[in-house]
């Protein structure tokens, strides 16, 4: 991991979490899609999407997001104020 600090894709899929209110893992990876320009290559968008998951793992164990028992990712308190990110 990077002791705490965010990867940009970490950074983008923590303010995704945070913009959009809780999501799960398969909205989250829709979101970092629509984020990026298209691609011609078919591997892409399914790549992205299986990332998405990654991403939120690692932002829980981190401690920026937590994950609710309905499988719904929202960011923590440390994680909000990180990204300077309104109370929810």
């Amino acid at each position: 991991m990077s002791d705490g600090y965010l990867t940009a894709a970490q950074r983008e899929a923590l303010r995704l979490i945070c913009d959009h209110g809780p999501l799960d893992t398969r909205r989250l990876g829709e979101h970092l899609i629509a984020a990026r320009p298209a691609s011609t290559n078919p591997g892409y968008a399914p790549a992205i999407a299986r990332m998405a998951g990654t991403l939120a793992w690692r932002l829980q164990a981190q401690g920026f997001v937590t994950e609710s028992g309905t499988g719904l990712w929202r960011t923590s308190r440390d994680g909000r104020a990180l990204i300077g990110c309104p109370a929810v």
